[in-house]
């Protein structure tokens, strides 16, 4: 009500100072009537059209109101008429807002975790290495160190390393401090072993020795020892799995020591415990793969085929199985 109120009062005064114009008074008189009523016009009109207007376009004050009176002022005659003209039409016919057909959505951020998976694909850890070579951001890139929590020891530790050489201080003290958890943690274990052996009747020793195989094996499984270190941790958990397996311990250590011995570079004694592992039943799925890699580190090539033939249909048919087959037979 205010608003018709106001554009009644700017339409009246604006036609006054139209009128102005044809008095018969001096020019400076006529002129300071009109721009009296002229401004009163304007003014009653800034104030209409302020108060019809979206709230959005009210502010900031003074300037919101001072660019509609502008507009009408300094237009002489016509200014007024032409802010009527220019804005009605606005306020009381808006133009229709199409339907919009897609949703905006911001861009995720890293999860802290690694997504789960129904496949377990040949690089699943490329996309972590990818973010720690290109991302921009060291925030990214301690997201993607941390998602490695849950990720398995072996592709975690890759990853982790890669880290190290990263340029933010943040990214490489956090690689750094993972990197040293999972290493002390075992040699933690490793020591617990260690005291507890000399102490230990003959089986539990038996089994202390198998358990220290297993954690001297990790260390280099997961990649933690590198070069004189990892020969060293390698002949312990050769030598502790011998003794075990001399006590009488069997089952899994036995393709535990196949796997110590093939990584030593000793084909023999690997086939001979790969042999002894499946002889005491061990599911073939387990031990064929690492014969057939023993055979042909050998030289002995024309066993391989039939080693992979004798997989089951399953692994035969996905990597990295598909193409080893596929090439060998």
């Amino acid at each position: 009500m205010i608003s018709k109120w106001l554009f009644s009062g700017a339409l009246l005064f604006e036609m006054g100072s139209w009128a102005s114009i044809a008095l018969q008074l001096p020019d400076l008189q006529i002129a300071l009537l009109y721009a009296l009523t002229h401004g009163i016009a304007c003014a009653l009109l800034a104030g209409a059209v302020w108060l019809l207007m979206p709230a959005r376009y009210r502010t900031p004050l003074p300037w919101s109101p001072l660019f509609i009176f502008s507009l009408a002022f300094f237009v002489p005659l016509i200014g007024a008429v032409g802010v009527m003209v220019a804005i009605f039409p606005a306020l009381y016919l808006p133009r229709k807002r199409e339907t919009q057909m897609w949703q905006a959505v911001g861009i995720p951020d890293l999860p802290f975790r690694a997504q789960v998976q129904l496949h377990s694909p040949t690089f699943g850890d490329s996309g972590l290495q990818d973010v720690l070579r290109h991302a921009p951001d060291p925030d990214q890139r301690l997201a993607a160190l941390l998602a490695t929590r849950r990720m398995p020891g072996k592709e975690a530790v890759p990853i982790l390393k890669l880290a190290l050489g990263d340029p933010s201080d943040d990214v490489r003290l956090l690689a750094y401090s993972m990197l040293d958890k999972q290493e002390s943690d075992i040699n933690m274990r490793i020591q617990m072993a260690l005291a507890q052996l000399p102490t230990a009747v003959p089986k539990k020793a038996a089994a202390l020795h198998a358990t220290l195989a297993r954690w001297y094996w990790e260390l280099t499984y997961l990649g933690l020892a590198q070069g004189s270190v990892q020969q060293h941790v390698l002949g312990q958990a050769g030598e502790h799995a011998e003794l075990a397996l001399a006590a009488g311990e069997g089952g899994e250590l036995l393709l535990l020591a196949g796997r110590i011995a093939l990584e030593r570079g000793d084909a023999d004694k690997a086939r001979l415990h790969m042999q002894q592992a499946q002889d005491a039943g061990m599911d073939p799925a387990k031990v064929l793969p690492f014969r057939a890699e023993i055979a042909f580190e050998s030289g002995r090539y024309a066993e391989i085929p039939e080693l992979l033939q004798r997989l089951p249909l399953d692994m035969q048919q996905r990597p990295p199985f598909a193409a080893l087959v596929k090439n060998w037979t």
